[in-house]
């Protein structure tokens, strides 16, 4: 499969409805950096006038991920990827566009060519930084991702 915006917005469709009745979008994707953006309304708002905290995880966490399918997909290999852990911390109310940005496309690389190479399942934390229209940052939230050759 191909790596665009379009395709994994329809795969959110597919698979993840949660997350595109929500709002999230992939809007950007490269080989090492990855941006998701969701827009705070009445779907995936709080009882305190800003975004839901699970919708941040939701497009942070898709900023991530996509990077692990993306260079799951570059290796030819059949891995599978689970999230084992994750942090959250929220420094500004969530309201209007949300970006998120992970720049952690090196990191995931290294780590499945090390699990190719051992046959053993590797751990590794990617972080999301999620911002506003101002570029004032509102969180940042890490994953710990787990891949492993099946």
């Amino acid at each position: 499969m191909k790596f665009t915006p379009s395709k994994i917005n329809m795969f959110l469709f597919l698979k993840l409805p949660a997350a595109f009745w929500s709002g999230v979008r992939l809007k950007y994707i490269d080989d090492n950096s990855s941006i998701t953006t969701v827009k705070h309304g009445w779907r995936n708002q709080n009882p305190f006038n800003s975004m839901y905290f699970a919708v941040q995880a939701m497009a942070a966490e898709l900023s991530t991920g996509v990077l692990v399918m993306k260079k799951i997909e570059d290796s030819n290999k059949r891995i599978s990827m689970l999230v084992a852990n994750n942090t959250s911390s929220f420094t500004k109310k969530a309201t209007g566009r949300i970006d998120f940005k992970c720049t952690d496309g090196l990191l995931v690389e290294l780590a499945i060519q090390k699990a190719i190479d051992t046959g053993e399942g590797q751990t590794f934390w990617m972080k999301s930084v999620g911002t506003n229209e101002k570029g004032e940052q509102v969180s940042e939230m890490k994953f710990e991702w787990t891949v492993k050759v099946k």
